[in-house]
């Protein structure tokens, strides 16, 4: 079982690494969700996640979440096939955690981060943005 810090990792970068290792079988989890970024304007950023949950209905959808590692568990099944078997399954080997659990402290791997040097808001940020906790 993999465990990645998403301490300052960017979010879409970090995605596609743990996809593709979710398809080749291994289990993930991801810990310090609400530490992860969003490289962009910080305004911009908020009212595309703002507009993502007004669109559809409450009834069909569909349905954008609000909490942090909520957040980063869609950003990564939008990379996964996850309407096959086998995308499904990869999806299900998938743990997000917001802050680190007692059980999974101090084994965590870093995902190599360079410097930023845009402007990027944190999801946790963006959650309570948009209405999260």
């Amino acid at each position: 079982m993999l465990i990645i810090n998403g301490k300052n990792a960017v979010l879409g970068r970090m995605a596609t690494q743990v996809a593709k290792k979710l398809m080749k079988g291994e289990e993930i989890s991801i810990i310090n969700a609400e530490k992860i970024i969003i490289t962009g304007n910080p305004d911009s950023i908020k009212k595309k996640y703002h507009f993502r949950r007004e669109v559809g209905s409450p009834h069909h959808g569909p349905f954008f979440p609000k909490q942090s590692n909520l957040i980063v568990r869609r950003a990564i099944r939008g990379m996964l096939p996850y309407k096959t078997n086998k995308g499904r399954a990869a999806f299900k080997r998938l743990k997000v955690y917001i802050g680190t659990p007692a059980d999974l402290s101090g084994k965590a791997e870093s995902i190599a981060v360079k410097e930023i040097k845009s402007s990027y808001i944190t999801i946790g940020e963006l959650s309570k943005a948009i209405g999260g906790k």
